[in-house]
Protein backbone atom coordinates (compact mmCIF):
# COMPACT_ATOMS: atom_id res chain seq x y z
CA UNK A 1 0.00 0.00 0.00
CA UNK A 2 1.24 3.79 -1.11
CA UNK A 3 1.30 6.79 1.36
CA UNK A 4 -1.20 9.15 0.25
CA UNK A 5 -0.68 12.93 0.03
CA UNK A 6 -3.62 15.11 -0.20
CA UNK A 7 -2.71 18.88 -1.37
CA UNK A 8 -5.31 21.18 -3.24
CA UNK A 9 -3.77 21.99 -6.55
CA UNK A 10 -3.33 19.94 -9.27
CA UNK A 11 -0.02 20.96 -10.24
CA UNK A 12 1.24 20.99 -6.63
CA UNK A 13 0.55 17.24 -6.81
CA UNK A 14 2.87 17.21 -10.13
CA UNK A 15 5.54 18.32 -8.60
CA UNK A 16 6.02 16.93 -4.78
CA UNK A 17 4.55 13.32 -6.58
CA UNK A 18 7.78 13.91 -8.66
CA UNK A 19 10.16 14.79 -5.41
CA UNK A 20 8.36 11.75 -3.40
CA UNK A 21 8.62 8.82 -5.73
CA UNK A 22 6.71 5.48 -6.40
CA UNK A 23 5.83 5.17 -2.76
CA UNK A 24 3.34 7.99 -2.72
CA UNK A 25 0.39 8.66 -4.20
CA UNK A 26 -0.80 12.70 -4.69
CA UNK A 27 -3.86 14.08 -5.39
CA UNK A 28 -5.65 17.37 -5.66
CA UNK A 29 -8.66 18.10 -3.43
CA UNK A 30 -9.26 21.44 -5.49
CA UNK A 31 -9.34 23.47 -2.25
CA UNK A 32 -12.11 23.08 0.21
CA UNK A 33 -14.37 20.40 0.10
CA UNK A 34 -16.88 21.43 2.85
CA UNK A 35 -18.53 24.81 3.29
CA UNK A 36 -21.38 26.86 5.02
CA UNK A 37 -23.89 26.11 2.24
CA UNK A 38 -24.95 29.26 1.03
CA UNK A 39 -29.03 28.74 1.08
CA UNK A 40 -29.41 29.14 4.87
CA UNK A 41 -27.13 30.73 7.46
CA UNK A 42 -25.76 27.75 8.58
CA UNK A 43 -24.90 28.27 11.95
CA UNK A 44 -26.08 27.55 15.28
CA UNK A 45 -26.73 31.05 16.76
CA UNK A 46 -28.09 28.96 19.85
CA UNK A 47 -25.53 26.42 20.40
CA UNK A 48 -22.09 28.36 20.56
CA UNK A 49 -22.30 29.49 16.98
CA UNK A 50 -21.53 26.10 15.77
CA UNK A 51 -21.19 25.73 12.05
CA UNK A 52 -23.01 23.13 9.74
CA UNK A 53 -20.86 22.28 7.10
CA UNK A 54 -21.50 20.53 4.00
CA UNK A 55 -19.83 18.83 1.33
CA UNK A 56 -19.71 21.44 -1.62
CA UNK A 57 -21.82 21.07 -4.55
CA UNK A 58 -20.02 19.63 -7.55
CA UNK A 59 -17.22 17.95 -5.48
CA UNK A 60 -19.30 14.54 -4.26
CA UNK A 61 -17.55 12.74 -6.63
CA UNK A 62 -13.94 14.11 -5.52
CA UNK A 63 -14.85 13.11 -1.99
CA UNK A 64 -15.62 10.16 -3.19
CA UNK A 65 -12.42 9.50 -4.67
CA UNK A 66 -10.67 11.07 -1.81
CA UNK A 67 -12.47 8.23 0.64
CA UNK A 68 -11.56 5.21 -1.68
CA UNK A 69 -7.69 6.38 -2.11
CA UNK A 70 -7.62 6.93 1.47
CA UNK A 71 -8.99 3.41 2.21
CA UNK A 72 -6.27 1.96 0.34
CA UNK A 73 -3.93 3.66 1.60
CA UNK A 74 -1.48 2.87 4.90
CA UNK A 75 -0.38 6.43 5.40
CA UNK A 76 -2.50 9.46 4.92
CA UNK A 77 -0.92 13.22 5.02
CA UNK A 78 -2.64 15.89 4.60
CA UNK A 79 -0.45 18.74 2.84
CA UNK A 80 -2.77 21.79 1.76
CA UNK A 81 -0.59 25.41 1.90
CA UNK A 82 0.95 26.33 4.95
CA UNK A 83 -1.42 29.34 5.99
CA UNK A 84 -4.56 29.36 8.32
CA UNK A 85 -6.95 28.65 5.21
CA UNK A 86 -4.55 25.62 4.24
CA UNK A 87 -5.28 24.35 8.16
CA UNK A 88 -8.45 24.45 7.58
CA UNK A 89 -8.86 22.64 4.31
CA UNK A 90 -6.81 20.01 6.06
CA UNK A 91 -8.88 19.82 8.94
CA UNK A 92 -12.21 19.61 6.87
CA UNK A 93 -10.87 16.94 5.02
CA UNK A 94 -9.61 15.08 7.70
CA UNK A 95 -13.63 14.97 9.42
CA UNK A 96 -14.72 13.70 6.09
CA UNK A 97 -11.88 11.19 5.86
CA UNK A 98 -12.78 9.88 9.31
CA UNK A 99 -9.15 10.62 10.79
CA UNK A 100 -7.56 10.70 14.15
CA UNK A 101 -7.06 14.36 14.88
CA UNK A 102 -4.74 13.25 17.05
CA UNK A 103 -2.42 11.63 14.54
CA UNK A 104 0.91 13.28 13.13
CA UNK A 105 -0.56 13.47 9.36
CA UNK A 106 -0.36 17.51 9.02
CA UNK A 107 2.57 18.54 6.39
CA UNK A 108 3.80 21.80 5.12
CA UNK A 109 5.94 22.92 2.49
CA UNK A 110 7.54 26.16 2.72
CA UNK A 111 9.06 26.21 -0.75
CA UNK A 112 7.82 23.45 -3.12
CA UNK A 113 11.32 22.07 -4.03
CA UNK A 114 13.18 18.72 -3.49
CA UNK A 115 15.15 19.85 -0.16
CA UNK A 116 11.63 21.66 1.13
CA UNK A 117 9.29 18.78 0.51
CA UNK A 118 11.69 16.23 2.16
CA UNK A 119 12.12 18.66 5.43
CA UNK A 120 8.18 19.22 5.08
CA UNK A 121 7.63 15.35 5.39
CA UNK A 122 10.55 14.95 7.60
CA UNK A 123 7.86 16.75 10.76
CA UNK A 124 4.53 15.86 10.58
CA UNK A 125 2.17 16.87 13.12
CA UNK A 126 -1.22 17.00 14.65
CA UNK A 127 -3.68 19.49 12.39
CA UNK A 128 -3.55 22.68 14.79
CA UNK A 129 -6.87 23.54 15.68
CA UNK A 130 -5.74 26.99 16.80
CA UNK A 131 -5.22 27.64 13.50
CA UNK A 132 -8.28 26.16 12.11
CA UNK A 133 -10.85 27.72 14.87
CA UNK A 134 -9.45 31.02 13.82
CA UNK A 135 -10.39 30.51 10.21
CA UNK A 136 -13.38 29.17 11.45
CA UNK A 137 -14.09 32.56 13.47
CA UNK A 138 -13.84 34.36 10.17
CA UNK A 139 -15.81 32.68 8.06
CA UNK A 140 -18.51 32.38 10.89
CA UNK A 141 -17.93 36.04 11.65
CA UNK A 142 -18.82 37.16 7.49
CA UNK A 143 -21.65 34.55 7.28
CA UNK A 144 -23.18 36.48 10.20
CA UNK A 145 -22.07 39.82 9.05
CA UNK A 146 -23.35 38.65 5.39
CA UNK A 147 -26.83 37.47 6.39
CA UNK A 148 -27.29 40.43 8.74
CA UNK A 149 -26.40 43.18 5.97
CA UNK A 150 -27.30 41.66 2.67
CA UNK A 151 -31.08 41.44 2.78
CA UNK A 152 -31.12 44.69 4.22
CA UNK A 153 -28.98 46.40 1.73
CA UNK A 154 -30.60 44.20 -1.16
CA UNK A 155 -34.57 45.77 0.27
CA UNK A 156 -33.01 49.29 0.54
CA UNK A 157 -31.01 49.84 -2.04
CA UNK A 158 -30.84 47.09 -5.09
CA UNK A 159 -32.15 43.35 -5.69
CA UNK A 160 -29.44 40.81 -5.52
CA UNK A 161 -27.03 42.99 -3.87
CA UNK A 162 -24.76 41.78 -0.70
CA UNK A 163 -22.64 43.15 1.56
CA UNK A 164 -19.66 41.78 3.34
CA UNK A 165 -17.53 42.37 6.53
CA UNK A 166 -13.99 43.59 5.32
CA UNK A 167 -15.30 44.49 1.77
CA UNK A 168 -17.45 47.13 3.03
CA UNK A 169 -14.73 48.85 5.35
CA UNK A 170 -12.31 48.62 2.37
CA UNK A 171 -15.20 51.04 0.04
CA UNK A 172 -15.96 53.10 2.91
CA UNK A 173 -12.37 54.35 2.74
CA UNK A 174 -12.68 54.91 -1.36
CA UNK A 175 -15.64 56.65 0.27
CA UNK A 176 -14.51 59.21 2.48
CA UNK A 177 -11.45 59.86 0.31
CA UNK A 178 -14.09 60.94 -2.32
CA UNK A 179 -15.45 63.04 -0.13
CA UNK A 180 -12.43 64.77 1.31
CA UNK A 181 -11.67 65.48 -2.76
CA UNK A 182 -15.10 67.18 -3.00
CA UNK A 183 -14.91 69.65 -0.05
CA UNK A 184 -11.07 70.12 -0.73
CA UNK A 185 -10.71 73.91 -1.40
CA UNK A 186 -7.64 74.47 -3.51
CA UNK A 187 -5.06 77.10 -2.25
CA UNK A 188 -3.39 79.31 -4.37
CA UNK A 189 0.27 80.06 -3.98
CA UNK A 190 3.73 81.17 -6.25
CA UNK A 191 7.04 80.12 -6.94
CA UNK A 192 9.84 82.13 -8.08
CA UNK A 193 11.97 79.93 -10.35
CA UNK A 194 15.63 81.05 -11.90
CA UNK A 195 18.28 79.77 -13.69
CA UNK A 196 21.63 81.15 -13.09
CA UNK A 197 24.83 80.97 -15.05
CA UNK A 198 27.95 79.87 -12.66
CA UNK A 199 31.64 80.41 -13.99
CA UNK A 200 31.86 76.94 -16.15
CA UNK A 201 28.74 78.47 -18.20
CA UNK A 202 26.91 75.77 -17.04
CA UNK A 203 23.10 76.51 -16.25
CA UNK A 204 21.70 75.36 -12.70
CA UNK A 205 18.21 76.05 -11.24
CA UNK A 206 17.57 77.36 -7.50
CA UNK A 207 14.26 78.45 -6.19
CA UNK A 208 13.46 81.49 -3.92
CA UNK A 209 13.49 80.82 -0.44
CA UNK A 210 13.80 83.43 1.45
CA UNK A 211 14.40 87.02 2.42
CA UNK A 212 15.95 89.52 4.84
CA UNK A 213 12.41 88.63 6.52
CA UNK A 214 13.03 85.32 6.80
CA UNK A 215 10.54 82.45 4.71
CA UNK A 216 8.65 83.58 2.11
CA UNK A 217 5.50 82.35 1.04
CA UNK A 218 3.82 83.91 -1.87
CA UNK A 219 0.13 83.96 -2.65
CA UNK A 220 -0.97 86.06 -5.34
CA UNK A 221 0.11 87.17 -8.47
CA UNK A 222 0.81 90.62 -7.38
CA UNK A 223 3.23 89.49 -4.70
CA UNK A 224 5.14 87.70 -7.57
CA UNK A 225 4.82 90.69 -9.29
CA UNK A 226 6.42 92.62 -7.02
CA UNK A 227 9.40 90.34 -6.16
CA UNK A 228 10.29 90.05 -9.79
CA UNK A 229 10.12 93.92 -10.33
CA UNK A 230 12.74 94.14 -6.97
CA UNK A 231 15.08 91.83 -8.66
CA UNK A 232 14.89 92.70 -11.68
CA UNK A 233 18.22 94.65 -12.06
CA UNK A 234 19.89 92.87 -8.93
CA UNK A 235 23.03 90.78 -9.20
CA UNK A 236 24.15 87.40 -7.30
CA UNK A 237 26.51 85.74 -5.33
CA UNK A 238 26.97 82.18 -4.00
CA UNK A 239 26.34 83.08 -0.40
CA UNK A 240 26.99 79.07 1.27
CA UNK A 241 27.62 75.56 -0.13
CA UNK A 242 27.29 72.70 2.15
CA UNK A 243 28.66 68.89 0.81
CA UNK A 244 28.00 65.87 2.51
CA UNK A 245 26.56 62.51 2.15
CA UNK A 246 23.82 60.54 2.19
CA UNK A 247 23.54 56.94 2.40
CA UNK A 248 20.37 55.47 1.13
CA UNK A 249 18.83 51.36 2.29
CA UNK A 250 17.60 48.81 0.41
CA UNK A 251 13.75 48.29 1.34
CA UNK A 252 13.58 44.96 2.50
CA UNK A 253 12.65 41.77 0.82
CA UNK A 254 8.38 41.41 -0.25
CA UNK A 255 5.82 40.23 2.18
CA UNK A 256 1.99 39.42 0.38
CA UNK A 257 1.25 43.02 0.63
CA UNK A 258 4.37 44.82 -0.96
CA UNK A 259 4.49 42.26 -3.49
CA UNK A 260 0.86 43.50 -4.24
CA UNK A 261 1.83 47.08 -3.85
CA UNK A 262 5.00 46.90 -5.70
CA UNK A 263 3.24 44.63 -8.82
CA UNK A 264 0.21 47.32 -8.99
CA UNK A 265 2.87 50.20 -9.60
CA UNK A 266 5.51 48.65 -12.12
CA UNK A 267 3.46 46.17 -13.74
CA UNK A 268 0.01 47.62 -13.63
CA UNK A 269 -1.40 44.03 -12.16
CA UNK A 270 -4.04 43.62 -10.37
CA UNK A 271 -3.58 42.01 -6.78
CA UNK A 272 -5.88 38.40 -7.63
CA UNK A 273 -3.22 38.55 -11.14
CA UNK A 274 -0.06 38.95 -9.02
CA UNK A 275 -1.28 36.48 -6.55
CA UNK A 276 -2.53 33.64 -9.49
CA UNK A 277 1.26 33.93 -11.26
CA UNK A 278 3.32 34.00 -7.48
CA UNK A 279 1.00 30.93 -6.46
CA UNK A 280 2.32 29.37 -10.17
CA UNK A 281 5.70 30.19 -8.82
CA UNK A 282 5.53 28.36 -5.30
CA UNK A 283 3.54 25.72 -6.72
CA UNK A 284 6.80 24.93 -9.26
CA UNK A 285 7.57 25.68 -12.92
CA UNK A 286 9.28 23.00 -15.14
CA UNK A 287 12.55 24.92 -15.44
CA UNK A 288 15.11 23.50 -17.84
CA UNK A 289 17.90 21.90 -16.62
CA UNK A 290 16.40 21.15 -13.16
CA UNK A 291 13.12 19.67 -13.78
CA UNK A 292 9.61 21.30 -11.74
CA UNK A 293 11.02 23.45 -8.81
CA UNK A 294 9.10 25.83 -6.97
CA UNK A 295 10.49 29.08 -7.43
CA UNK A 296 9.36 30.82 -4.56
CA UNK A 297 8.89 30.69 -0.82
CA UNK A 298 5.19 30.84 0.42
CA UNK A 299 4.09 33.61 -0.73
CA UNK A 300 1.07 34.79 2.05
CA UNK A 301 3.17 35.92 4.75
CA UNK A 302 3.47 39.43 6.46
CA UNK A 303 7.14 38.47 7.91
CA UNK A 304 10.35 39.30 6.61
CA UNK A 305 12.33 36.91 8.61
CA UNK A 306 14.86 34.95 6.04
CA UNK A 307 16.39 31.65 6.32
CA UNK A 308 20.34 32.00 7.14
CA UNK A 309 21.03 29.65 4.44
CA UNK A 310 18.95 31.51 1.80
CA UNK A 311 20.90 34.66 3.45
CA UNK A 312 24.36 32.71 2.63
CA UNK A 313 23.53 31.63 -0.79
CA UNK A 314 22.25 35.50 -1.32
CA UNK A 315 25.96 36.46 -0.09
CA UNK A 316 27.90 34.21 -2.01
CA UNK A 317 26.07 35.28 -5.40
CA UNK A 318 26.91 38.42 -4.70
CA UNK A 319 30.63 38.33 -3.91
CA UNK A 320 30.87 36.61 -6.94
CA UNK A 321 28.80 39.19 -9.21
CA UNK A 322 29.37 42.53 -7.37
CA UNK A 323 32.74 41.59 -5.19
CA UNK A 324 33.07 42.32 -1.36
CA UNK A 325 32.11 46.13 -1.37
CA UNK A 326 28.29 45.32 -2.22
CA UNK A 327 28.02 43.28 0.89
CA UNK A 328 27.39 45.28 4.46
CA UNK A 329 29.97 45.17 7.15
CA UNK A 330 27.19 43.67 9.24
CA UNK A 331 24.38 41.67 7.89
CA UNK A 332 20.98 43.47 7.52
CA UNK A 333 18.04 42.00 9.15
CA UNK A 334 14.53 43.33 9.01
CA UNK A 335 12.11 43.72 11.60
CA UNK A 336 8.61 42.58 10.74
CA UNK A 337 5.39 44.53 11.64
CA UNK A 338 4.04 44.75 15.78
CA UNK A 339 1.12 42.57 14.47
CA UNK A 340 2.53 40.35 11.58
CA UNK A 341 1.23 36.39 12.07
CA UNK A 342 5.60 35.50 11.16
CA UNK A 343 4.19 31.98 10.04
CA UNK A 344 6.53 32.01 7.10
CA UNK A 345 9.91 33.41 5.52
CA UNK A 346 9.54 36.41 3.64
CA UNK A 347 8.82 36.15 -0.04
CA UNK A 348 12.41 34.60 -1.62
CA UNK A 349 13.71 32.92 -4.27
CA UNK A 350 13.75 29.06 -3.28
CA UNK A 351 17.43 29.30 -5.06
CA UNK A 352 19.28 32.20 -5.96
CA UNK A 353 21.05 30.33 -7.98
CA UNK A 354 18.36 30.37 -10.73
CA UNK A 355 18.42 33.88 -11.69
CA UNK A 356 15.62 35.41 -13.77
CA UNK A 357 17.64 35.34 -16.84
CA UNK A 358 18.63 31.34 -16.29
CA UNK A 359 15.05 30.68 -16.13
CA UNK A 360 13.57 32.94 -18.12
CA UNK A 361 13.03 30.48 -21.26
CA UNK A 362 10.65 28.71 -18.86
CA UNK A 363 8.65 31.02 -17.78
CA UNK A 364 5.69 33.24 -19.77
CA UNK A 365 6.18 36.70 -19.52
CA UNK A 366 3.64 37.38 -16.72
CA UNK A 367 5.78 34.32 -14.24
CA UNK A 368 9.12 36.17 -15.49
CA UNK A 369 7.94 39.61 -14.32
CA UNK A 370 6.84 38.66 -10.95
CA UNK A 371 10.25 36.30 -10.14
CA UNK A 372 12.28 39.13 -11.58
CA UNK A 373 10.92 41.56 -9.21
CA UNK A 374 10.65 39.21 -6.14
CA UNK A 375 14.53 38.06 -7.08
CA UNK A 376 15.99 41.03 -7.66
CA UNK A 377 14.58 42.59 -4.51
CA UNK A 378 15.33 39.78 -2.33
CA UNK A 379 19.24 39.70 -3.65
CA UNK A 380 19.49 43.37 -3.40
CA UNK A 381 18.01 43.78 -0.14
CA UNK A 382 21.55 42.08 1.53
CA UNK A 383 23.93 43.96 -0.45
CA UNK A 384 25.12 47.46 1.13
CA UNK A 385 23.54 50.67 1.02
CA UNK A 386 23.58 53.42 -2.00
CA UNK A 387 25.99 56.09 -1.15
CA UNK A 388 25.11 59.82 -2.22
CA UNK A 389 26.77 62.65 -2.57
CA UNK A 390 25.01 65.92 -1.77
CA UNK A 391 25.53 69.85 -2.16
CA UNK A 392 23.14 72.43 -1.04
CA UNK A 393 24.09 76.04 -2.13
CA UNK A 394 22.60 79.42 -1.34
CA UNK A 395 22.60 82.64 -3.95
CA UNK A 396 21.97 85.89 -2.53
CA UNK A 397 20.94 88.94 -4.07
CA UNK A 398 22.87 91.97 -4.51
CA UNK A 399 20.46 94.50 -4.36
CA UNK A 400 20.12 98.43 -4.68
CA UNK A 401 18.89 98.96 -1.07
CA UNK A 402 22.26 97.26 0.51
CA UNK A 403 19.82 96.18 3.50
CA UNK A 404 17.53 94.20 1.14
CA UNK A 405 18.10 90.55 -0.32
CA UNK A 406 16.67 87.27 -1.24
CA UNK A 407 17.98 83.95 -0.99
CA UNK A 408 17.64 81.46 -3.56
CA UNK A 409 18.02 77.65 -2.83
CA UNK A 410 19.81 74.83 -5.35
CA UNK A 411 20.37 71.18 -4.25
CA UNK A 412 21.50 68.33 -6.02
CA UNK A 413 22.80 64.66 -5.22
CA UNK A 414 24.88 62.50 -7.41
CA UNK A 415 25.39 58.59 -6.41
CA UNK A 416 29.24 58.29 -5.08
CA UNK A 417 28.95 54.42 -4.64
CA UNK A 418 25.41 52.39 -5.98
CA UNK A 419 25.34 49.79 -3.62
CA UNK A 420 22.45 47.67 -3.90
CA UNK A 421 21.15 50.28 -6.85
CA UNK A 422 23.00 48.44 -8.88
CA UNK A 423 20.58 45.48 -9.34
CA UNK A 424 17.06 47.17 -7.83
CA UNK A 425 15.48 50.84 -6.56
CA UNK A 426 12.32 51.79 -5.50
CA UNK A 427 11.52 55.20 -6.54
CA UNK A 428 9.24 56.71 -4.14
CA UNK A 429 6.93 59.22 -5.76
CA UNK A 430 8.56 62.55 -4.14
CA UNK A 431 12.03 61.14 -4.74
CA UNK A 432 14.03 63.88 -6.74
CA UNK A 433 15.72 62.72 -10.02
CA UNK A 434 19.98 63.24 -9.61
CA UNK A 435 20.99 66.42 -10.11
CA UNK A 436 24.82 67.53 -10.61
CA UNK A 437 25.39 70.72 -9.67
CA UNK A 438 27.81 73.06 -11.15
CA UNK A 439 31.68 72.97 -9.32
CA UNK A 440 30.55 76.53 -7.23
CA UNK A 441 32.21 78.11 -4.59
CA UNK A 442 30.91 80.87 -1.80
CA UNK A 443 31.74 83.92 -3.01
CA UNK A 444 31.66 83.08 -6.73
CA UNK A 445 29.56 85.20 -8.92
CA UNK A 446 26.48 83.74 -10.87
CA UNK A 447 24.70 85.43 -13.85
CA UNK A 448 21.05 85.19 -13.82
CA UNK A 449 19.56 83.91 -16.95
CA UNK A 450 16.09 83.30 -16.30
CA UNK A 451 13.51 84.36 -13.37
CA UNK A 452 9.74 83.72 -13.64
CA UNK A 453 6.93 83.39 -11.56
CA UNK A 454 4.75 80.09 -11.47
CA UNK A 455 1.23 79.97 -10.30
CA UNK A 456 0.53 76.77 -7.86
CA UNK A 457 -2.26 75.45 -6.13
CA UNK A 458 -2.72 73.56 -3.46
CA UNK A 459 -4.02 69.30 -4.67
CA UNK A 460 -6.42 67.53 -3.05
CA UNK A 461 -5.18 64.23 -1.39
CA UNK A 462 -4.99 61.80 -4.41
CA UNK A 463 -7.86 58.81 -5.05
CA UNK A 464 -7.09 55.27 -4.04
CA UNK A 465 -4.91 52.81 -5.91
CA UNK A 466 -4.87 49.24 -5.84
CA UNK A 467 -1.42 49.86 -3.97
CA UNK A 468 -2.30 52.68 -1.93
CA UNK A 469 -5.47 50.73 -0.59
CA UNK A 470 -3.77 47.73 0.03
CA UNK A 471 -1.50 49.83 1.85
CA UNK A 472 -3.93 51.39 3.73
CA UNK A 473 -6.03 48.51 4.50
CA UNK A 474 -2.49 47.10 6.40
CA UNK A 475 -1.41 49.84 8.33
CA UNK A 476 -5.32 49.52 10.09
CA UNK A 477 -5.02 46.51 10.28
CA UNK A 478 -7.67 45.33 8.58
CA UNK A 479 -7.68 42.25 6.36
CA UNK A 480 -4.65 40.09 6.45
CA UNK A 481 -2.32 39.02 3.61
CA UNK A 482 -4.34 36.36 2.11
CA UNK A 483 -7.46 37.99 1.69
CA UNK A 484 -6.64 41.42 0.39
CA UNK A 485 -6.78 40.30 -3.26
CA UNK A 486 -9.99 38.88 -2.52
CA UNK A 487 -11.30 42.07 -1.64
CA UNK A 488 -9.88 44.06 -4.63
CA UNK A 489 -11.97 41.75 -6.76
CA UNK A 490 -15.18 41.55 -4.67
CA UNK A 491 -16.00 45.37 -4.82
CA UNK A 492 -15.18 45.93 -7.90
CA UNK A 493 -17.31 42.94 -9.25
CA UNK A 494 -19.92 44.00 -6.97
CA UNK A 495 -19.95 46.98 -8.65
CA UNK A 496 -19.27 49.24 -5.40
CA UNK A 497 -16.18 50.61 -6.98
CA UNK A 498 -14.63 51.02 -10.71
CA UNK A 499 -11.15 51.36 -11.56
CA UNK A 500 -10.49 54.92 -13.98
CA UNK A 501 -6.73 54.29 -15.49
CA UNK A 502 -5.31 52.91 -11.64
CA UNK A 503 -7.44 55.16 -9.77
CA UNK A 504 -10.50 53.65 -7.90
CA UNK A 505 -13.30 55.78 -7.53
CA UNK A 506 -16.76 54.93 -5.51
CA UNK A 507 -19.73 54.23 -7.62
CA UNK A 508 -23.12 56.01 -6.88
CA UNK A 509 -24.12 52.34 -5.87
CA UNK A 510 -20.80 52.29 -3.72
CA UNK A 511 -21.60 55.61 -1.99
CA UNK A 512 -25.21 54.27 -1.37
CA UNK A 513 -24.59 51.20 0.20
CA UNK A 514 -21.80 52.55 2.53
CA UNK A 515 -23.92 55.44 3.19
CA UNK A 516 -26.51 53.70 4.59
CA UNK A 517 -24.35 50.70 6.12
CA UNK A 518 -22.75 54.10 8.06
CA UNK A 519 -26.26 55.09 9.32
CA UNK A 520 -27.76 51.58 10.21
CA UNK A 521 -24.45 49.22 11.39
CA UNK A 522 -21.53 51.82 12.12
CA UNK A 523 -19.95 49.26 13.23
CA UNK A 524 -19.35 47.30 10.17
CA UNK A 525 -17.81 49.71 8.09
CA UNK A 526 -15.86 51.31 11.00
CA UNK A 527 -12.03 50.67 10.87
CA UNK A 528 -10.83 50.54 14.17
CA UNK A 529 -13.71 47.92 14.83
CA UNK A 530 -12.57 45.59 11.65
CA UNK A 531 -9.25 46.04 12.86
CA UNK A 532 -9.91 44.94 16.54
CA UNK A 533 -11.78 41.97 14.79
CA UNK A 534 -8.46 40.71 13.32
CA UNK A 535 -6.68 40.79 16.37
CA UNK A 536 -9.32 38.59 18.43
CA UNK A 537 -9.10 36.48 15.40
CA UNK A 538 -5.14 36.68 15.93
CA UNK A 539 -5.53 35.45 19.50
CA UNK A 540 -7.89 32.11 18.68
CA UNK A 541 -5.07 31.32 16.65
CA UNK A 542 -2.39 31.54 19.15
CA UNK A 543 -4.61 29.78 21.31
CA UNK A 544 -5.79 32.74 23.58
CA UNK A 545 -9.32 33.24 22.60
CA UNK A 546 -12.34 31.05 21.18
CA UNK A 547 -13.79 31.54 18.17
CA UNK A 548 -17.58 31.19 19.34
CA UNK A 549 -16.71 34.46 21.62
CA UNK A 550 -15.17 36.29 18.87
CA UNK A 551 -18.21 35.08 16.98
CA UNK A 552 -20.72 36.42 20.09
CA UNK A 553 -18.41 40.64 19.83
CA UNK A 554 -19.63 40.40 16.02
Amino acid sequence: MSKLVIVESPAKAKNIKKYLGKDYDVIASMGHVRDLPSARLSVDVKNDFEPKYAIIKGKEKLVKELKEKASQSEKIYLAADPDREGEAISWHIATVLDLDLNDNNRVTFNEITKSGVKAGMAVPRKVDMDLVNAQQARRILDRLVGYKLSPFVSQKIRRGLSAGRVQSVAVRLIVDRENEIRKFVPEEYWSLDAKFIAHSRKVFKASLDSDENGKIKITSKQQSDAYLERLENANYVIDSVKKGTKQKSPVPPFITSTLQQEASKRLNFQAQRTMRIAQELYEGVDVEGFGPTGLITYMRTDSLRISEEARQQANDYILNKYGDKYLPDKPRYFKSRNNAQDGHEAIRPTMVELTPERVKGSLTTDQFKIYNMIWQRFVASLMSNCVLNTVKVSIKSIEEESDKYCIFSATGHSVKFDGFTVLYEVKEDNEEKENNLPDLNQGDNVKLKELVGNQHFTQPPARFTEASLIKTLEENGVGRPSTYATIMSTITKREYVKRQSKSLYPTELGEAMTNLLGEKFPKIVNVKYTAQMEEHLDEVDRGNEDYAIVSWRK
